[in-house]
């Protein structure tokens, strides 16, 4: 397996992906299954707040692995707080994991339940300078992870993200996003997990804070469908359904994961 090339099919997936990126076999990696009966309710665990400038979006893109929406992180513009977090932590990119069919598709498993897809908030801490320092730091990135259910009616929050698709099909595509503010992404309720763990992707970093959110918004099954019609392979290729870009969850390994709420 090439060190560039790692993906999710059986020759270069997850299982293979400790080859070249060793931390992938750490003690604090990430998604896991969270059991509610092991879960600690912790009263200390304060609410979380996102102040999000829709200034910052800037654009989309598909990267063969993922669709990506990148915001300017370059001040503290769009920041996420509170919660298990010291500090303000700004936000960089979005991005999902999703299925072949709308039984799985989630890289969190939660009492065995499996979503559609999962959307993951990347913020990093700006006390570490940079991302790439944030990285290398056990509080150095904050992500909000939100699962998405498939149900009847589709849902205005993920439409703006979805009409572009059409613009990054294939992969290396990008188009300009702009004003968008990602907090309509947010459910109504607050309610979170959180737990430290890693980047579900090589090389695996384990420096992120989780911020799980209880309640999954809901998308079409034909909003769904439109998320399975991006390719993984570049225009002149032929096409291959960017499907099941997801990692398996990991050993918990004793740590401990609480939730906000009862």
């Amino acid at each position: 397996m090439a060190q560039s090339v790692w993906g999710y099919d059986s020759d270069n997936g997850p299982e293979r992906w400790h080859e070249n990126y060793p931390m992938a076999k750490g003690d604090k990696q990430s998604p896991i299954e969270i059991n509610s009966k092991d879960v600690q309710h912790d009263a200390s665990l304060a609410t979380w707040h996102a102040s999000y400038d829709p200034g910052a979006a800037k654009s989309i893109l598909n990267n063969g692995r993922t669709c990506r929406v990148v915001f300017d992180d370059t001040f503290d513009r769009s920041v996420l707080r509170g919660g298990p977090l010291t500090g303000a932590y700004r936000l960089r990119q979005l991005h999902l994991h999703w299925g072949s069919s709308d039984d799985h598709g989630s890289e969190h498993v939660i009492d065995g339940v499996k979503y559609a897809a999962e959307l993951h908030m990347v913020h990093w801490n700006p006390k570490h300078g940079n991302f790439a320092g944030a990285l290398k730091q056990p509080d150095g990135v904050a992500v909000v992870g939100i699962f998405l259910k498939v149900g009847k009616t589709p849902k205005p929050e993920m439409k703006r993200i979805l009409e572009e698709i059409d613009n990054i099909k294939t992969k290396g595509k990008e188009a300009p996003f702009q004003h968008f503010d990602p907090s309509i992404l947010f459910p109504k309720s607050r309610d979170y997990w959180t737990y430290h763990g890693s980047f579900t992707t090589p090389p695996c970093e384990e420096c992120i804070t989780w911020i799980l959110l209880r309640e999954p918004i809901e998308v079409s099954s034909d909003q769904m469908a439109k998320l399975r019609s991006l390719s993984k392979n570049s225009e002149n290729e032929p096409m291959h359904p960017l499907v099941d870009n997801w990692r398996p969850p990991q050993p918990v390994k004793g740590r401990i994961v609480k939730a906000s709420f009862k």
